[in-house]
């Protein structure tokens, strides 16, 4: 859930890839990935994952995010750090790892690890887009809640969740739990920020509000009017800190640019839309 509008053209299959980005369909480790060229930029590319939209990258300027919900999460995260600021984040979910290069550009002091599952996926978005290599970049595969338990405590500044199977992101990652052992990993005042994909009736974002507002002091949800008022599917952002978030003018000034406005919800109104909601446990089966 994310990019709005589809892609225009259907692609050949391919079974290898080259130096650079190729049109074609390709078999990953959980599935396959489809590369579009986008019919309205000669840079572009959509990445679809098991035919859903995953990814968009532009080869020409990585400060180009075409999903909403990636810009909503970067006008979060440059509302807490200026440019030139020493970063050090961890994104669970690579796809075409379209926001650890943005911070990449956006950070040039940065160091940024993206755990991602697929490991055949890792290697053709290496190759396709010509990434930053470590330390401003690396890919580590794995699963994002075994990754995540293992690293030191207070070594993250931000963490990004953005995983996916299908439209849903798996249980694992949306508990107490795990909510607990990312905040250990994150520094004093550090970031957690997840995108949630929902229904109109906003019962997964309502528990994932609940599960993040109970683990940290401050909570924020960013989200387009007609998300929040429950008239479509689509993406809900969450973050949690122990630090304010959002607290002065410029994020929501921000927020209300590009083509599909967002509003921002400050602490209390999170905790309100939480209030009827369970928090999420390990406990529970999917």
């Amino acid at each position: 859930m994310g990019r709005q509008r589809a892609p225009k053209n259907a692609v050949p299959e391919a079974v290898v890839t080259l130096n650079g980005p190729l049109a074609g369909t390709f078999v990953t480790d959980t599935g396959k990935a489809e590369l579009i060229p986008d019919g309205d930029n000669p840079n572009g590319w959509l990445l679809m994952l098991n035919g859903v939209q995953s990814s968009h990258v532009d080869l020409a300027d990585p400060l180009r995010l075409d999903f909403e919900y990636m810009r909503w999460i970067m006008a979060l995260v440059q509302d807490r750090w200026a440019p030139g600021e020493k970063l050090r984040s961890l994104s669970l979910g690579g796809a075409a790892c379209s926001m650890p290069r943005y911070l990449v550009a956006a950070y040039p002091n940065s160091r940024n690890v993206v755990v991602e599952i697929d490991g055949k996926l890792a290697n053709y978005v290496r190759d396709w887009f010509d990434l930053p290599r470590s330390p401003l970049l690396k890919i580590r595969v794995g699963e994002a809640r075994e990754v995540t338990e293992t690293l030191t405590e207070a070594s993250r500044d931000l963490i990004i969740r953005d995983v996916f199977a299908g439209s849903k992101t798996p249980h694992a990652l949306t508990t107490a739990e795990f909510t607990q052992a990312a905040r250990k990993v994150l520094v004093p005042g550090g970031v957690y920020v997840v995108n949630c994909g929902d229904t109109p009736a906003l019962l997964t974002a309502r528990r994932e509000a609940a599960t993040i507002a109970a683990a940290f002091k401050h909570a924020v949800i960013i989200a387009d009017p007609p998300m929040l008022k429950g008239r479509r599917s689509g993406n809900v952002i969450i973050a949690g800190s122990d630090a304010p978030l959002g607290d002065g003018s410029g994020l929501p000034r921000n927020l209300l640019g590009g083509a599909m406005p967002a509003q921002l919800w400050d602490d209390a109104k999170v905790r309100q839309f939480g209030r009827s909601a369970v928090v999420l446990t390990d406990a529970e089966s999917e």
